[in-house]
């Protein structure tokens, strides 16, 4: 990369106006420059990112880089011996200006920021941010200014990215992590780490992500191990997870987007992870279901009602309105009427293979139910009753646990079939009387009764209580 100055007026020709003629004084640090060393350095200097010149005591080029080649269009063999870049790569009005800065340096303290407009080789501008710092002998004395410059727009687009990744780790209202190979968190934003309730930055950086999600991890492992073999999913992806606070374990839905990261250096692309941004969008996912679930229950009430209106019979009427209640709700329905001061069976789903709701043959046998039964509960106080044989069966919020625990004893000994977990029972009433009582089954696939589900089951148990009053069942309340 060095050459004497004859060898760098020889390589000019005509794309340049020829340089002055070297002194012996310079002539002496063309061989010092080329001595046993100059092979490594013109390879570390070609290896550098960033274009490089450097300028001895008297304003003379002594160093140019590939990148420095790029940028400008001049070669080393064309730059290197010229006194500044005054009739190359500078204009006249400016090279005196462009080479006092540069020169001063040598006499200043630390590193000097600047920005000039150079001449490319084709003629065209372009302006440059230059870094530059004085190079001092080994007797102490200033012998030079070395240079590292870039084009402007390429910094910019440098502290671009430099300020959008401190924006991400600082200020984002999303989460940020950047997961490694091994799919451990390397980096964590401040927003992410208070979603995972890790109590900090620094607390999840290397642990597996088991550790941080309770429920969940295999599918977002299944996503992050598919981005870093096939690349980012097209669109965004919505993870349920369930995570451990100070409050317990709490069920939450990410709306997540990936990014294979790959190391720019490489020849080819080498994996460094995958960045994964998130948000939490449980609050909205909850509230989509829920008007799902009230749009689909609505509309099964309406249907409900067109299918009694057509039944002649009022208890074929009451049987339509349960029927119509159990999709997507449970999984058995009980319909006991009063006689007298006891509860009758009147109808029922089927207790083997699920089924439509129907009469129960030999009508007038009463149900046994044990003191404090749900079904009675609701009776008493004249509403629901929640319950559930892993929880607490609940009226309105009140426990009702099984003798011994077990789900399957638990459900015989209420009289229910086997399968039945969770249970919703409330009173019927009509014309100002309870008439009866309807319970809602659940099996323990499905979760357990809600407020929510206790309004519905209200709502269903007033049209069925009016059938049953039209039918002259439930009059001894």
């Amino acid at each position: 990369m060095s050459a004497s100055r004859s060898e760098a007026a020889h390589a000019l020709g005509p794309d340049g106006p020829e340089p002055e003629r070297g002194t012996d004084r310079e002539t002496e640090r063309d061989a010092e420059r080329d001595g046993p060393g100059s092979d490594l350095l013109a390879a570390l200097l070609d290896g550098m990112d960033a274009a490089l010149c450097a300028f001895d005591a008297d304003g003379v080029i002594t160093h140019w880089n590939r990148e420095a080649e790029r940028i400008l269009g001049w070669s080393a063999e064309e730059a290197v011996g010229r006194r500044g870049f005054a009739g190359w790569a500078a204009r006249a009005a400016d090279a005196d200006e462009v080479q006092a800065r540069l020169m001063a340096t040598m006499q200043a303290p630390g590193r000097q920021v600047h920005e000039f407009a150079l001449l490319r080789k084709d003629g065209g501008r372009v302006l440059v941010r230059t870094q530059s710092a004085g190079v001092r002998g080994a007797d102490g004395k200033p012998a030079g200014v070395y240079c590292a410059f870039s084009e402007v727009h390429a910094q910019i687009d440098l502290e671009r990215s430099i300020a959008l990744s401190e924006a991400l780790f600082e200020d984002a209202s999303w989460g940020v992590v950047l997961v490694d190979v091994d799919l451990r968190p390397t980096v964590v934003n401040r927003h992410a780490a208070r979603i995972l309730g890790s109590g900090g930055r620094t607390g999840p950086l290397g642990r597996p992500l088991g550790e941080l999600i309770v429920q969940g991890v295999e599918e977002l492992e299944g996503a992050l191990h598919h981005v870093l073999a096939e690349g980012a999913p097209r669109s965004l992806v919505e993870l349920w997870v369930t995570v451990s606070t100070d409050e317990g374990e709490r069920r939450r839905c990410w709306r997540s987007g990936f990014l294979r990261l790959a190391s720019p250096l490489a020849e080819e692309p080498v994996p460094l992870g995958v960045g994964w941004l998130f948000e939490d969008v449980t609050e909205a996912k909850l509230a989509e279901q829920e008007a799902d679930r009230l749009r689909f229950r609505f509309s099964q009430l309406h249907r409900a009602a067109r299918a009694a209106a057509e039944c002649e019979d009022p208890m074929e009427a009451a049987t339509a309105q349960v029927d119509f209640a159990l999709a997507g709700f449970a999984d058995h329905a009980f319909v006991d009427v009063l006689a007298g001061e006891r509860l009758v069976r009147a109808a029922a789903t089927p207790s083997g293979a699920p089924g439509p709701v129907a009469r129960v043959t030999g009508a007038g046998i009463p149900v046994r139910y044990a003191q404090g039964h749900p079904a009675l509960q609701a009776l008493d106080r004249i509403g629901s009753v929640r319950a559930s044989a892993k929880a607490s069966g609940k009226a309105s919020g009140k426990a009702d646990t099984g003798r011994d625990g077990g789900a399957e004893a638990w459900a015989t000994e209420r009289q229910w079939p086997r399968d039945a977990v969770h249970a919703l029972c409330t009173v019927l009433r009509s014309g100002g009387r309870s008439v009866g009582v309807l319970t809602f089954l659940r099996a323990g696939n499905r979760p357990a009764f809600e407020r929510q589900d206790a309004v519905y089951a209200e709502c269903v148990a007033t049209r069925v209580a009016g059938a049953l009053a039209l039918a002259g069942v439930g009059l001894g309340g």
